[in-house]
This record gives C-alpha cells, sequence and structure tokens, in this order.
C-alpha cells in the first residue's frame, strides 16, 4: 500500500477545508514505528491549526505547507517498525501524542489511517480501555499531568521565562475553571488522586459528572461567578485561560498559584507578583514516558477520559463543528476504520 485515507486540507478556515481523500502513505524512519490509527482525539490546537492560528500575533504563527494534515493524538496498532527500534514490534497496542509542539504546522499528521512515530513519544496503550478512550488521554491529560505532577522535561518555556513548577496538592484547595472539558476533566482527577479539595467551575449541567470524577463542589458558572463565592484557594488551574485569567487572583489565598492553561492576553503579572501569588505556564510536550507512567491510572479506572461525542474520520468537518460549538463534556474522538 501506498495510499491511505486521511483529512487534508488546501487553505485556512472554518470545518469546511477539511476534505477525506487520498494521501500518500507514510514510512517508518529510523527511530519510528508505523501505526494502524484506530482512534484520534480532538484537541484545540488542531481548530487552531485549521483556522490558521488567527489568535496567535503574527510573527508567532508558524509557515506552512499545504495540503496539510491536522492531529496529534492517536491510539492504534504498530504495524511496521523503522531500523533501529527494539522496543516495540508489529501489533503492539500503542498510544501517542505525536511530534507536539513540533508539529504545530501541521507535522502530526494524526487525521489519517497511518501515522509515523518516534518511539520517544510513544506509550503503550492501557489495558483494559479501548482505543477511543486511549485516543482521548494523550495532549489533555500530559498537558494536566505537565502542570500539575511532573514537567518530565528540560526544554526551554516559550510561554515565561523560567520553568514551570508544580505545586504539593495533598490537602490543599485547587480550583478548576473550565472542568468539563478535555484538560480540565482531567485536572480534577489528578488534583482528587493527589489527595486536594477540588472545586470544579463548569456549566451546571455537568454537575453529576463532576462529582463522579472527584469534584468535592461544584460551581455553576451560569449562576454565579467562581470569585465572587470563593475564596483561600491554594491553586487555581484556569483550563479556559485568555485574558479573563487574572479575576482567579481574587480566589487566591497568600503565596497562592494560579495556572492558565492558555496564558496569551494576560495582563496582571505585575498584579500578581505585589500580591505575593505564583503565576506559571508551560507547553505540553510529547512523552512516550510519561505515557507509561499514566497508564496504569487510565488501565484501574483511576483517570479516565470521558467521551463527548465520537465521529468517524470522514466526519472530521461534522466533529470540529461540534467542537465549535463549545460545552463539551470531556472529549470529541474520531474513529478509523
Amino acid at each position: 500500500m501506498t495510499t491511505m485515507k486521511a483529512v487534508l486540507q488546501h487553505e485556512f478556515g472554518g470545518p469546511g477545508v477539511l476534505h477525506y481523500e487520498d494521501a500518500r502513505r507514510p514510512s517508518p524512519k529510523p527511530g519510528e514505528v508505523l501505526v494502524r490509527v484506530h482512534a484520534i482525539g480532538l484537541n484545540p490546537p488542531d481548530l487552531y491549526l485549521r483556522e490558521g492560528y488567527k489568535a496567535l500575533p503574527p510573527e508567532w504563527r508558524p509557515p506552512v505547507d499545504f495540503p496539510l494534515i491536522l492531529g496529534t493524538d492517536i491510539s492504534g496498532v504498530v504495524e511496521e517498525v523503522g531500523p533501529g527500534v527494539e522496543d516495540f514490534a508489529a501489533g503492539d497496542e500503542v498510544y501517542s501524542m505525536v511530534r507536539f509542539p513540533s508539529g504545530l504546522a501541521g507535522g502530526s499528521q494524526a487525521y489519517a489511517q497511518f501515522v509515523s512515530v518516534a518511539v520517544s513519544e510513544l506509550g503503550r496503550k492501557p489495558q483494559g480501555i479501548d482505543h477511543v478512550q486511549a485516543a482521548a488521554a494523550p495532549m489533555s491529560l500530559l498537558t494536566a499531568w505537565q502542570f500539575l505532577i511532573d514537567l518530565g522535561h528540560d526544554a526551554t518555556n516559550p510561554l515565561q521565562a523560567r520553568q514551570h513548577q508544580s505545586v504539593p496538592l495533598r490537602g490543599k484547595r485547587v480550583l478548576v475553571n473550565g472542568a468539563a472539558g478535555g484538560v480540565g476533566h482531567f485536572a480534577v482527577q489528578l488534583a482528587r488522586w493527589q489527595g486536594a479539595i477540588v472545586i470544579a467551575v463548569a456549566s451546571g449541567r455537568h454537575e453529576t459528572m463532576l462529582r463522579e470524577l472527584g469534584a468535592d463542589h461544584v460551581i455553576d458558572y451560569q449562576a454565579v461567578r467562581a470569585e465572587e463565592v470563593v475564596h483561600d484557594v491554594d491553586l487555581v488551574v484556569d483550563s479556559v485561560g485568555g485574558p479573563d485569567t487574572g479575576r482567579f487572583m481574587q480566589t487566591l489565598k497568600p503565596g497562592g498559584a494560579l495556572f492558565p492553561i492558555f496564558p496569551l492576553g494576560f495582563t496582571g503579572a505585575d498584579e500578581a507578583e505585589r500580591q505575593g501569588f505564583v503565576v506559571s505556564t508551560t507547553q505540553v510536550r510529547s512523552s512516550g514516558r510519561q505515557l507509561d507512567e499514566i497508564s496504569p491510572l487510565l488501565a484501574d479506572g483511576t483517570v479516565r477520559a470521558v467521551i463527548d461525542s465520537s465521529f468517524s474520520l470522514a466526519e472530521a468537518r461534522r466533529a470540529h463543528e461540534r467542537a465549535e460549538a463549545g460545552h463539551q463534556q470531556g472529549k470529541i474522538v474520531l474513529t478509523v476504520d
């Protein structure tokens, strides 16, 4: 086979630019494996790239070559191993966040029947969960893990001068904003696993799900603003982020920390320093080692991916339309025949 089915785009735009068509099947390079993809997890960077990174300043937008194939998160089965690969073999079930952030300009190419993956970015799929659940995890769960548990690398932080550092969570009060979304629902579970008291902020319709995931308190942001009713919090994980993230400093106790997942637009750094708060962020990076560390938690149900909806690969447009509609409960996943 020299071709495969994939979702390609030939220009920036809305979901309508996504086309299900034939593409060249990749071959594994030294240190890589070829994965036959069974499921693909959607993530916000997929939408950002599809639109041309409109939210970024022009000087930050990476150059892109068309046609491009979106996507980073996959779960599947090793089809072929490249030269020098000894730890994986054909038939192994695996999952990965492929080439991120190095593939920000379209180099990850996960919306496809086959994808090549460096073994350093490959984890063994957790036992006891299916490919849909496994594909829903990598980017969102690695983001929560690297913010809350272990950064896991010493690469330069592109978003601030210093490296991000997690904080002890046991016995602490942790507020998670956007708690029902991809990163948010994993942050709730990891904080609870670490022994924190978790306050989840989300639409009220998500309350049952969030309590099942371990939230001690749920605040309906449509009914009340969290910063008006919550105080003396040790840590805020704002999975929404953006210019409005500074309002959560009102909820922090002296010495508390604010972790905005999307920090662009935040202008309160001077005020945070004046009040003695720590504001810290980072960019998630691919890590097969961390996926293997996380795998037992997914396997035994300590952490689980909530699936908002699933679509076939050919229905990628519909999946993006669902993502743009907002109010997700967990993750959106594409399935591959």
